[in-house]
């Protein structure tokens, strides 16, 4: 999601066994190569190695929280330093001061717009694989169009 335009940019569907942080890669391959990635914010089920790194191999910040029962990493991973620095800021600075320094509060805005998809519906009624992205493709654009249209501008008259 484009946190200027609030627009989503990339999208990646899975089948209900998958779990979702195995395609963040793809995700930000979806961005094109001209495009700078700020920062990408996600959940605690993608504090993962393999997420911290493509998102770094991305030049980007990750804003996720780490997990409930998280342990400092070894420094064998490259991501392993910024993740060690969020794990410990909540201990020194408290964690109401961690989210505002990083922007978390962009995760829920993410949140209500996966909220609007889903009121598309969750169901997917294509067979066809080729069928089923026009359709996901179709309700983003819907999104994005709908959100375009109700954003208010705000002018200052004194």
């Amino acid at each position: 999601m484009d946190t200027a335009s609030d627009d989503i940019r990339a999208v990646e569907f899975t089948s209900s066994r998958e779990g979702d942080s195995p395609v963040l890669p793809d995700l930000l391959d979806q961005i094109p190569e001209g495009e700078e990635i700020g920062s990408v914010t996600a959940d605690g089920a993608y504090d993962t190695r393999r997420c911290h790194t493509a998102i770094i191999n991305g030049h980007a910040t990750a804003i996720i929280p780490v997990r409930k029962n998280g342990c400092p990493w070894k420094e064998a991973c490259p991501a392993a330093s910024a993740r060690n620095k969020t794990l410990r800021a909540p201990r020194h600075y408290g964690r109401a001061f961690r989210k505002r320094w990083t922007g978390y509060h962009v995760q829920s805005r993410a949140e209500a717009k996966m909220r609007c998809f889903k009121a598309f519906g969750e169901c997917i009624s294509a067979r066809n694989p080729d069928r089923q992205t026009a359709g996901i493709q179709n309700r983003i654009a819907l999104i994005n169009r709908f959100h375009a249209i109700g954003i208010a501008h705000i002018v200052r008259l004194a």
